[in-house]
């Protein structure tokens, strides 16, 4: 799958000085005030205190993100500014970041529950409210393109709008009402960019892993074996069950224990027969001691911030922790039985998250089955990041392209002197 993308309307954005301001409007992105762990240690101490909250900091800072080396500079003298938009069943997300070393800095981030793909499910076509509520977010993240003066960027969908009847017309009103150019991409390519936007996260070893998304409209595995920089892909599965499509398939029906409990082993059943497949084909990678299980999604960060009791979410505190699967487990069943209400009233779910928390956890469980690893490493990054990665690296491949070619011709132009004398 090509890393160079469609060219997107603001992608050529004139070249005035940007706003430097570095704000942010995605909460898990601002730094966050300090807390105190259960345990009575600071949040910010997150260094192999036990196996179960082991933090890694692949990139040697809290944030995940390498701060050094020269960037290249855009026509308004700071670095070139690239952006990364992914609309997914239930959110919007974008970052905007410019390149730091091999790494890049975040200097602006949106994300918004749009729910686009409400209803998907039963219906086959995106509704008419739920087109609405996303065309203004995407409303914003335009916006903030043209006021980043973004260089390069890469906006894409993914199952809601594969799935929908009217999926590419809501692509066509998108482009002529804000401007963006949404490329729909395949399961596999999301799956890819999943597994580049957070595969430095992987706990270390040297046995197969499996790196997994659960999303609002579908979920990927991705079965994965060290190999240089990027670990290779050795098989992978998509199938359409995500928090949003497997709730509104098995529908909310949870007046008592029971019916919960009941509707949960519905939920289950249904993921487990859909991974069947995958299952099969993995089942002798399985059997092996050293296997590794990597998480992106808001289910699992979601599970993490509940197993380190925080009082509100804190991205640097669950990006990269690496929680006993057994922990996660304990926690999905825990949700599976209780009301709505007192879903909500737990910190870090909340109303939005209160009524598809128990589909991803039925995912997450069906995961873990298929894929007993010990530990569960949780990922606060994933297709935007792997976008942002993709970009940047196909620049630098250009680039080294552009020299080579420039030296190639200089060599050639001393030669021909030379013949000529």
């Amino acid at each position: 799958m090509a890393d160079q993308p469609p060219p997107d309307t603001y992608r050529d954005a004139d070249t005035r000085k940007s706003d430097t301001s570095g704000k942010v409007a995605d909460f898990r992105y601002k730094r966050s005030h300090q807390h105190r762990r259960p345990n009575g240690r600071d949040g910010r101490d997150r260094g192999h205190n036990s196996e179960g909250n082991r933090k890694r900091s692949p990139t040697g800072n809290a944030d995940g993100v390498a701060h050094s080396h020269a960037a290249k500079k855009s026509p308004h003298g700071g670095p070139d500014a690239y952006a990364a938009l992914d609309l997914g069943t239930n959110n919007c997300r974008l970052l905007i970041a410019r390149p730091s070393g091999r790494d890049f800095t975040v200097i602006d981030a949106f994300s918004r529950v749009v729910k686009l793909g409400e209803d998907l499910a039963t219906t086959g076509r995106l509704s008419d409210d739920a087109m609405d509520r996303t065309l203004r977010a995407l409303s914003i993240c335009a916006d903030k393109l043209k006021r980043r003066k973004v260089r390069l960027a890469r906006s894409v969908a993914t199952e809601a709008c594969r799935r929908a009847a009217n999926g590419p017309a809501f692509i066509d009103r998108v482009r002529d009402q804000t401007g963006l150019v949404l490329d729909v991409i395949t399961a596999e390519e999301e799956a890819r960019l999943a597994v580049l936007g957070c595969h430095i996260l992987l706990e270390d070893g040297d046995g197969p892993a499996i790196i997994f998304d659960i999303g609002g409209g579908s979920t990927e595995l991705v079965l994965v074996e060290p190999g240089g920089k990027i670990p290779r892909i050795v098989d992978w599965q998509s199938v359409p069950w995500g928090v949003v499509s497997l709730t509104d398939t098995v529908g909310r029906g949870e007046s008592g224990k029971e019916a919960r409990i009941d509707r949960y082993a519905r939920m289950r059943d249904i993921v487990t027969t859909s991974f069947a497949p995958f299952a099969k084909r993995i089942a002798a990678a399985a059997q092996r001691d050293d296997i590794r299980l990597l998480g992106t999604s808001g289910t699992v960060t979601t599970l993490a911030s509940l197993h380190l009791e925080l009082p509100q979410y804190d991205r640097k505190a669950v990006d990269g922790l690496i929680v006993p699967s057994a922990a996660m487990r304990d926690i999905s069943t825990s949700l599976s039985s209780m009301s709505p209400a007192e879903r909500s009233g737990l910190p870090c779910i909340g109303d939005d998250r209160a009524d598809l928390v128990v589909a991803g956890c039925a995912i997450l469980e069906s995961i873990m089955d298929l894929w007993p690893a010990h530990r569960l490493g949780v990922a606060d990054r994933g297709i935007r990041e792997g976008i942002l990665r993709s970009l940047m690296a196909a620049e630098r491949h250009s680039e080294r392209s552009l020299r080579a070619l420039h030296q190639l011709r200089g060599e050639n132009a001393v030669r021909g002197k030379a013949d000529r004398t």
